[in-house]
């Protein structure tokens, strides 16, 4: 018997329920340590997932149509400027791209930088038959929620065919399926981070993206491109934890930080003392001086 996609989408939102690792076991499908496939799961669901290729490039001569139609390779965004969020989907998704979708613009728009600025959005449609008019809905629809201005040439909406769709998939590890009795796709919830040069840095799994999680990925990707020296801190003292698939505070590196901005507050507090006493000895020299004449 064959398993429904809305079947399959209520198994892939139980782990919700359940906590964050098992979400993550669920979304991310195979980590470095390979397949987390639980006993008894169905067929068709262990034909999604993610093989995380850290460090791989993604195919930069792909070609994609916007929501305009204009053809559009990815070496055109992906210039080496920016990193990337990217999101595979689909436009006529009934349930978990939606919800993916509105999860990446709540977390995003809790976050300092911006879509258009700071970094770029690619969602590309895993569906070979989307067309330009299904991104430029879809496109509607999520920048209004976005709601910020930039994000209108920083956010692509992307539709290709099947080559090249397969491409960018495969390159990313992102595992999924066509249900021809149900005509709709299964697919994991999953986003990726990509370096400003198309390299992928970082996954993020789930139905919910922390702004801190998203904030550090992006911090991350972006290879140290633009980011000041708070965000430098941040980032050193966040380790990402594969396990529960999100970023986690480092307590070593928060007492080695915290260690050296004390030394360096003291050494500071000791400099002054020394200026101030050396200051006053050559007052006083001058004072004697004068007194002896």
């Amino acid at each position: 018997m064959r398993l429904s996609l809305s079947l399959l989408c209520a198994v892939l939102l139980v782990p919700l329920l359940a906590g964050t690792t098992v979400r993550a076991q669920y979304y991310g499908g195979q980590r470095n340590e390979g397949p987390v496939i639980p006993s008894g799961t169905p067929v068709e669901l262990q034909q999604i997932g993610v093989d995380e290729h850290l460090r791989a490039q993604v195919p930069l001569d792909a070609v994609f149509r916007d929501h305009s139609g204009r053809r559009v390779r990815l070496s055109d965004v992906l210039n080496g400027t920016k990193p990337v969020l990217l999101n595979l989907a689909y436009y006529s998704c009934p349930m978990l791209c939606s919800l993916v979708q509105d999860a990446i613009v709540k977390s995003i728009k809790q976050i300092p930088w911006g879509v258009g600025d700071q970094y770029d959005v690619i969602t590309i449609s895993i569906d070979p038959h989307d067309t330009p008019r299904d991104a430029a809905k879809t496109r509607q629809r999520i920048l209004a929620k976005y709601d910020r201005p930039e994000a209108r040439t920083g956010w692509h909406f992307l539709v290709g065919d099947e080559a090249n769709i397969r491409a960018v998939a495969q390159a990313v590890g992102f595992r999924y399926f066509y249900d021809a009795r149900q005509r709709q796709y299964g697919h994991p919830a999953a986003v990726a981070m990509l370096t400003p040069q198309g390299r992928i840095a970082r996954y993020l799994y789930g139905l919910e993206f922390t702004p801190n999680d998203m904030r550090l990925g992006l911090f991350e990707a972006s290879e140290g491109r633009s980011i000041n020296t708070v965000e430098q801190i941040i980032l050193y003292c966040y380790h990402y934890d594969p396990q529960g698939s999100k970023y986690v505070l480092v307590a070593a590196k928060v007492m080695k930080l915290g260690g050296a901005l004390t030394l360096g507050l003291l050494l500071t507090f000791v400099g002054v003392l020394w200026w101030r006493f050396e200051r006053r000895r050559r007052l006083d020299s001058q004072v004697a001086a004068a007194a002896s004449r």
